[in-house]
């Protein structure tokens, strides 16, 4: 019965305190990356155009980098939604998606509203990661559906109801109450460049949120809704991925972190392409795994839609040497690279899952000759090639070139917080005034 293992987690995230060494490092880099990358969607101009819309109430949570404090539920939905709106927010194959992105956001709006300390709040993001992580592990989703705003909410319940001071049972009603809560998201909306898809983590984050006060305020149970809904409804769920291993194995510690702008299923092949560079290329072959070989798109019309096609991310690369937030969409040249791109499954490929997400590129120059390059994992994986703080760092100093007060407030949040006595000061201070 899934209520057992949910239960079980839940005594697991009420009496989670920071005291391993390894998750604590893992979390301040993954942190890092979260403050930096949302700051880079804020800054975009068709979030400064959401933002003006929505006009959200002032509050105690920061907007990071738009200069506002707005209300708690705001900046976790806002937030959420411009982390993932360039396709370079930390991932997790294991998980099958993006469990910091579920809840991160919720849980710093919400520890800046109660000036949590900086240990709360450390147990309260890995709390977060690692529940939506176990879900993600836990659920098979339908085919088509898309990973955002399903298995992941509950992750964000569970940080918030740590913040909170939840007792275990109240925890686990609030996990089990935010798995009642998911978004049924069809892939095709983001391969179409659909934003919807980067509402549905805004939907999770503050659904997280709602789970967590319903259980504070006593309105919340544990009965079982997660395979139910994660289960019968949206796929198949097995909820002893819940507890295997809990508090010895760490999810946090096996992520990727992201170089390229582009679906993470695109970055083996690009940064194969990019061993492979050089003029007058006739032809590129990419051979993937079953999860990327649908990203054949070469129609794309917007950003997000490009950033699902893998033949754009390849000819991006190839011509222009990077695939960064800013890597032009409507380049001639690119284009029409983009269109002499063939993506196919490989049978070999696809056996690695879900360890490896490989990519075999061979290409192919109008002089003659051919050269194939394989890639195991995109550089960035925890299993190859990782990145650190200051590559991380350095990647967010590059995309966001006229905020470097921001990125280093950031770096200072990450490295600092298990020590801090109250951060809703430190979380306001992101939100971007006054920096240069």
């Amino acid at each position: 019965m899934s209520e057992e293992h949910v239960a079980e987690l839940g005594k697991w995230v009420a009496g989670l305190a920071m005291v391993e060494s390894s998750p604590v490092d893992r979390l301040g880099l993954v942190l890092l990356d979260v403050l930096g990358v949302t700051a880079l969607g804020t800054g975009q101009p068709e979030h400064r155009a959401l933002h003006a819309a929505w006009r959200p109430p002032a509050g105690p949570a920061p907007l990071i980098g738009t200069g506002a404090r707005v209300s708690v539920d705001a900046a976790a939905w806002l937030g959420a939604m411009a982390l993932v709106s360039r396709e370079l927010d930390e991932g997790n194959k294991y998980a099958k998606g993006h469990p910091a992105a579920h809840g991160f956001p919720a849980v710093l709006a919400l520890a800046a509203e109660l000036d949590s300390s900086g240990a709360d709040l450390a147990a309260a993001l890995l709390a977060a990661y690692e529940v939506a992580s176990r879900f993600g592990r836990a659920t098979k989703l339908r085919q088509g559906m898309h990973p955002h705003g399903n298995w992941g909410v509950p992750g964000a319940a569970a940080g918030c109801a740590r913040l909170l001071g939840l007792d275990a049972a109240a925890t686990a009603a609030a996990i089990d109450t935010a798995a009642g809560l998911p978004v049924a998201g069809h892939f095709a909306s983001a391969t179409s460049g659909n934003p919807v898809r980067d509402a549905w983590l805004g939907a999770a984050n503050v659904s997280g949120l709602v789970a967590a006060r319903m259980a504070a305020g006593g309105m919340a149970r544990n009965t079982g809704t997660a395979a139910l809904s994660l289960g019968e409804l949206l796929g198949s769920f097995d909820s002893t991925e819940l507890t295997a291993e809990l508090g010895t194995r760490w999810d946090i510690t096996l992520g990727y972190f992201k170089r390229h702008a582009a679906c993470s299923f695109t970055h083996p092949a690009v940064d194969a392409v990019l061993t492979l560079r050089g003029p007058d290329i006739e032809g590129v072959l990419v051979e993937t795994h079953a999860l990327g070989a649908g990203l054949s798109g070469v129609d794309w019309d917007n950003r997000l839609s490009a950033m699902f096609s893998t033949p754009f991310a390849v000819a991006a690369a190839a011509v222009t040497g990077a695939v960064g937030p800013g890597a032009p969409i409507d380049d001639p040249e690119v284009r029409a690279l983009a269109r002499r791109v063939r993506l196919v499954e490989a049978d070999d490929l696809t056996a690695r899952l879900p360890d490896e997400r490989a990519a075999r590129v061979t290409v192919t120059y109008t002089g003659g000759g051919s050269r194939t390059a394989e890639v195991p994992n995109p550089i960035g994986d925890a299993d190859h090639h990782p990145l650190g703080e200051a590559d991380v760092a350095a990647l967010l100093r590059a995309w966001l070139p006229d905020r470097p007060g921001l990125v280093e407030r950031a770096v200072a949040l990450s490295r600092d917080l298990p020590g801090l006595p109250a951060t809703g000061d430190a979380l306001r201070a992101l939100d971007g005034k006054e920096q240069s």
